[in-house]
């Protein structure tokens, strides 16, 4: 363990890249420097105000312009709009020799080889020697960047390659200079890993480096193939998107997202720098590119690309004639034999085997992905695994293209191979000879990779800080029912994770839910709710609420729901700690599930929220009751005790989700002193079993039944039906809207109590049970329930 802290870090650029790094370095609360040239000259506006070029606002000029729109973007760059007071602007001229006092120095300037030698020289008459400095590249040569440099320079200089946006992309390429120490490299694996919350990939320094080199060749092979199979736009992305794990945006949306010219310019490094790659000739623009280029449709940034926007409608290019039509509907056969298989990894072997054009298009795209990431095996890196790891981190791909070929079988990706005239290189052979008959093994709850030079399955280094769920699901399962799977974490924990679709809660996984508590209780000493999936949940199983209110069945409803608020008070009040760990989408059920823990340790992208409102109800598993009492919890003396109980109303009222974690401390649904937040998400079942472990250490005593809740009664509810009129007559919120907030106001107000009053939790769980049942009597709440089912998308009626 390297004794190197970070604590201040000078970003050198700030144009899009170099803002983004600044903003995310604020968010794990390190102190920034960004510096940028000073303007050459003034504008329209500065000339008029008198301002001239030695004033500081001027000379500061593009840095604050850049950060100021880095911030305003979106998605937003920071977990919290106060992270941006960790930043400190500045200018190349007059505070270049603050970088004396920083613990790493990051250029992140213009591409080109000759200006980051110019800032590389200036820097280093400030630079305190031992200071970490990098450059933030996509591909030009780390070896040429440092040279003329001191000794000291040259042996704590690399390549730290993040991807756009940073905040929200996981890849962190570290490419080593031919001087770099070892305990440099060592520190940066770990540092992203472990404090930026990133997959810490070593690369080498070869054109384009891993991700770009792989995700690169990726998009231009496929370039060739839609023009060799007569494929149009809307049917790549059709077949390149969620259904083999990548992106919505899959190929051409996320091309013209990126930028035509971006992609152009790495293409071409590429042909130029590596003239040995046996598919060089694949990096030759075709010419329906070359023709988008030479007419700026580079996609977003110029208003048109592959799409383009015309008044409310999206049109798509036809590749044949250049010209932009009406967007057409894809359709495939194979893609219809996988709707059934929820796993993405279980669907390859299905689409490879497909006896139309999408089978085509798979069995040639993935025989040539498939040689050319064998191929790349030593060029770009060592070990096999560090590609699949660049994929998913860089490009967001669910699998990487090893662990894709392991799921459809090595030989058959041989066959694949073969069968479009291509060869995988010799090492794949010698594999299956020496007895490996896949790239990847799991022994023991560990992942182990194919070590190409020893011809045997090695532990992936690294996993001691993190649990994978998927390794030991079945070697530690406790119990399992159609909605969970309970599995022994070691030292007395249990985790329990959600199997049902979009993790969402039905009765299977309440079921599920108490089976854990009552088995941790007698046998474990703590618990964690806790998946790996792109999401937590989604929340309550509305499909369920609605059939059954739709058939009025409202006894078989009421018990459902208090089943459902019972189960919630079991996680606050059994007798071990209970953990969730909410990530992605944890709404609605997932919410309120994660608000009636001990403890919640959440990943940093946590989208959380009481969302029911959306659907016309009010939330029904103690998220009112749970609002309203810490509410009071927050109440102190001299407030104005309503203006804290509207705030935690209209959380709840305008279905506020938080864009990160740290924004759900505002809406009150994590506690500051009790919540933690963990940034990178693949260690967050390890912590969350930490917590559970330390509680249980501390001697964890089952909390009291709280009768102490202090409501407001008449009081707080005719100031919520006052509210609530008032947006009704101006229109802000629809008459069902107002029935709605009038029901969650006669909860949160406890009734029509003449005085305030303590009250029990109960009291106000039956108030909740009561207002979200009658509200499912509703015709308009069914509307809603029916519209967000069949589109996704919430009705206003």
């Amino acid at each position: 363990m390297s004794k190197r802290r970070i604590n201040k870090i000078a970003i050198i650029g700030s144009g899009i890249m170099g803002s983004g790094i600044a903003c995310h370095f604020a968010n794990i609360g390190v102190d920034v420097l960004l510096l940028d040239i000073v303007p050459r000259e003034l504008t329209e506006k500065e000339k008029a105000s008198g301002l001239t070029l030695e004033d500081k606002v001027v000379r500061n000029r593009l840095v604050n312009d850049a950060l100021t729109t880095s911030i305003k973007s979106k998605p937003a760059p920071l977990y919290h709009p106060s992270f941006k007071n960790r930043i400190t602007t500045g200018n190349l001229e007059d505070d270049i020799a603050n970088v004396a006092d920083v613990d790493w120095i990051m250029e992140v300037v213009v591409e080109r080889l000759d200006i980051k030698q110019q800032v590389f020289e200036k820097l280093e008459k400030h630079r305190t020697p031992g200071t970490l400095i990098t450059s933030n590249t996509s591909g030009i040569p780390i070896k040429f960047m440092s040279e003329g440099r001191s000794e000291d320079f040259q042996k704590h200089f690399c390549g730290t390659h993040f991807f756009n946006p940073a905040r929200y992309l996981k890849l962190f390429e570290i490419i080593p200079g031919p001087k770099t120490d070892q305990e440099v490299l060592d520190f940066l694996n770990e540092y992203g890993e472990k404090f930026l919350g990133k997959t810490s990939v070593v690369a080498k320094d070869t054109p384009a480096f891993i991700g770009n080199r792989i995700g690169i060749f990726s998009i231009m092979s496929l370039f060739h193939t839609v023009k060799d199979m007569d494929l149009t736009v809307e049917e790549v992305d059709k077949l390149t998107g969620p259904v083999i794990g990548r992106p919505k945006s899959a190929t051409f949306r996320t091309v013209d997202v990126v930028g035509l010219d971006t992609l152009v310019h790495v293409a071409n490094g590429i042909k130029e720098n590596c003239p040995d790659d046996e598919r060089n000739e694949l990096f030759v623009l075709p010419d329906f590119i070359n023709t988008m280029v030479e007419n700026k449709w580079l996609g977003s940034k110029t208003g048109q690309g592959f799409y383009k926007k015309e008044e409310k409608e999206i049109k798509a290019l036809d590749l044949n004639t250049l010209e932009y039509r009406e967007k057409q509907r894809a359709k495939f056969a194979t893609l219809e034999l996988t709707k059934t298989i929820d796993k993405v990894i279980d669907r390859f072997k299905v689409l490879v085997n497909g006896k139309d054009k999408a089978g085509d298009f798979y069995r040639k795209s993935f025989a040539a992905l498939f040689a050319y990431v064998s191929h790349r095996i030593p060029e770009i890196t060592d070990e096999l695994y560090k590609i699949d790891d660049a994929m998913k981190a860089g490009f967001g791909w669910e699998h990487g293209p090893f662990q894709i070929w392991d799921a459809i079988g090595v030989e058959k990706g041989l066959e694949l191979i073969k069968a479009e005239n291509l060869d995988a290189a010799k090492w794949v052979n010698e594999m299956l000879e020496s007895g490996s008959k896949s790239f990847y093994t799991v022994k023991d709850g560990a992942t182990y990779a194919y070590d190409i030079p020893s011809k045997s399955q090695e532990k992936i280094p690294g996993q001691d800080s993190f649990i994978i769920l998927d390794n030991i699901r079945k070697s530690n399962e406790v119990f399992k029912n159609s909605g969970v799977v309970v599995e022994d974490l070691g030292d007395g924990i249990l985790n329990v994770e959600f199997q049902s679709k979009m993790n969402t809660i039905g009765g299977d996984v309440l079921a599920g839910l108490n089976k854990a508590i009552d088995i941790a209780e007698k046998d474990f000493a703590g618990l964690v709710v806790g998946n790996q999936a792109a999401n937590f949940s989604v929340g309550a199983n509305i499909g369920m609420i609605f059939m059954m209110a739709a058939e009025q069945e409202y006894d078989e409803l009421n018990m459902a729901i208090k089943y459902f608020q019972d189960t919630m008070m079991r996680m606050r009040y059994s007798g071990i700690p209970t953990i969730a760990a909410p990530h992605g989408m944890s709404l609605g059920g997932a919410c309120e599930l994660s608000m009636h823990a001990d403890k919640v340790v959440a990943a940093a992208e946590t989208y959380i929220g009481l969302v029911e409102f959306g659907v016309g109800v009010i939330p029904g598993g103690g998220g009112s009751k749970e609002m309203a009492l810490r509410a009071q919890d927050t109440f102190r003396k001299g407030d104005v005790e309503l203006n804290v109980l509207q705030e935690y109303f209209l959380t709840i009222g305008m279905a506020k989700v938080a864009t990160s974690a740290y924004e759900a401390f505002d809406l009150g649904i994590l506690q500051k002193g009790k919540d933690i937040v963990v940034v990178n998400k693949d260690r967050q079942i390890a912590v969350a079993k930490q917590q559970a472990k330390f509680l249980a250490d501390l001697g964890y005593t089952k909390p009291v039944k709280r009768k102490d809740i202090k409501v407001l009664g008449k009081q707080a509810l005719g100031m919520f039906l006052v509210g609530t009129d008032s947006m009704e007559d101006s229109n802000y919120i629809s008459e069902h809207d107002q029935k709605i907030a009038n029901k969650l106001a006669y909860v949160m107000a406890g009734g029509d109590l003449s005085e305030p009053t303590e009250v029990s939790e109960q009291y106000l769980l039956d108030l909740e049970r009561e207002a979200f049942l009658s509200l499912c009597t509703e015709r308009k709440t069914l509307e809603r329930i029916q519209h967000m089912l069949k589109t996704g998308k919430p009705l206003r009626n």
